[in-house]
C-alpha cells in the first residue's frame, strides 16, 4: 500500500476532511462567481454580440469609457437588487441572440425599466455637479443629453439628435 492516499477512519477524521474539502470548494465557487460577475459587467463582454458592435465603438471612444456598461445600465442600490436585474436581462439577451435572432429590431430601445435604472444612475453619479446647474423639467436626462455616451446618430433618427431650439420653447 505504499504511495496511496490513506483517508482517516475515525469519523472525527472524516469530518475534518470533508469540513476541509467543504471550505476548498466554497473559496473556488465564490472566486468563480467573483470573476463572471466581473467578466459580465465589461464592456468587453457586451460587445461579444455583433448587435452591441455600433454601440460598444462609440461607448469606447466616449467620456464614459472607463466606466463598466451596468455601472449605467443595472441598479445600484444593493448587490441583490444588481444581480437580479442582470440575471433577467442576461435571458433576454440571450433568447434574442439564439432563438428570437428574427425577432431583433434594427434600431435598439432601452425598455422602461431599464430606462429608469439609467435615469437614477446618471443622477447618482452627477448629483455634485447637478447642484450646480439649473435644469427644467425634462423627464429623462436623455432628452438633453442625447449623445451621451454613445454617440451621434445610434439609435434614434438624425432629427432626435439635433438640439432643441429652446428659445421657440420660451
Amino acid at each position: 500500500m505504499r504511495g496511496r492516499l490513506r483517508l482517516p477512519r475515525s469519523p472525527r477524521g472524516r469530518l475534518t476532511l470533508f469540513t476541509l474539502g467543504g471550505v476548498v470548494l466554497g473559496i473556488v465557487l465564490t472566486a468563480t462567481a467573483i470573476t463572471v460577475i466581473e467578466s459580465t459587467d465589461s464592456p468587453e463582454f457586451c460587445s461579444g454580440c455583433h448587435i452591441m458592435d455600433s454601440a460598444f465603438g462609440s461607448f469606447s471612444t466616449s467620456n464614459h469609457a472607463t466606466l463598466d456598461c451596468n455601472d449605467c445600465h443595472a441598479p445600484s442600490e444593493s448587490f441583490f437588487v444588481k444581480m437580479t436585474f442582470k440575471a433577467r436581462a442576461g435571458m433576454g439577451h440571450m433568447y434574442m441572440n439564439t432563438i428570437g435572432r428574427g425577432d431583433i429590431p434594427d434600431v435598439l430601445h432601452a425598455t422602461s425599466e431599464s430606462s429608469e435604472v439609467v435615469v437614477s444612475n446618471c443622477i447618482r453619479c452627477h448629483a455634485p455637479s447637478l447642484a450646480e446647474v439649473s435644469h427644467d423639467a425634462k423627464e429623462r436626462c436623455a432628452d438633453c443629453h442625447r449623445s451621451v455616451p454613445h454617440g451621434r446618430g445610434m439609435f434614434r433618427p438624425d432629427d432626435w439628435h439635433e438640439p432643441l431650439n429652446i428659445d421657440a420653447a420660451r
